[in-house]
């Protein structure tokens, strides 16, 4: 098993920045793949970001290019995602997930693993 928490959640003004970072325990962290996923109310929740076991291999949604980063400290069990220009429409739950995977994956239902999530309001 492993247990996923979330923070660094908030509200911030649009072009604004916020860090979400995820701490996992349960499990050899370093043999997980790490992603972050994101739900707004009335939508279906989508990939924001993956990293391998080593940080050395990334995905970024199309949306999001240029402007988050996602990243790892294995020695601290944890993953970030440095959220820049941030936009109205972003505004949505974020959630943390792993899977047992050798290699990147980006459905929802790839992944073993989720946080409860931390709240990202964007106002205008």
């Amino acid at each position: 098993q492993v247990q996923l928490v979330e923070s660094g959640g908030g509200l911030v003004q649009a072009g604004g920045s916020l860090r979400l970072s995820c701490v996992a325990s349960g499990r050899t962290f370093s043999r997980l793949v790490m992603g972050w996923f994101r739900q707004a109310p009335g939508k279906e929740r989508e990939i924001v970001a993956a990293i391998s076991w080593s940080g050395g291999m990334t995905y970024d949604v199309g949306s999001v290019k240029g402007r988050f980063t996602i990243s790892r400290d294995n020695a601290k069990n944890t993953v970030y995602l440095q959220m820049n220009s941030l936009k109205p429409e972003e505004t949505a739950v974020y959630y943390c997930a792993a899977a047992a995977r050798a290699t990147i994956v980006t459905r929802s239902y790839e992944y073993d693993y989720w946080g409860r999530g931390t709240q990202v309001t964007v106002s205008s």
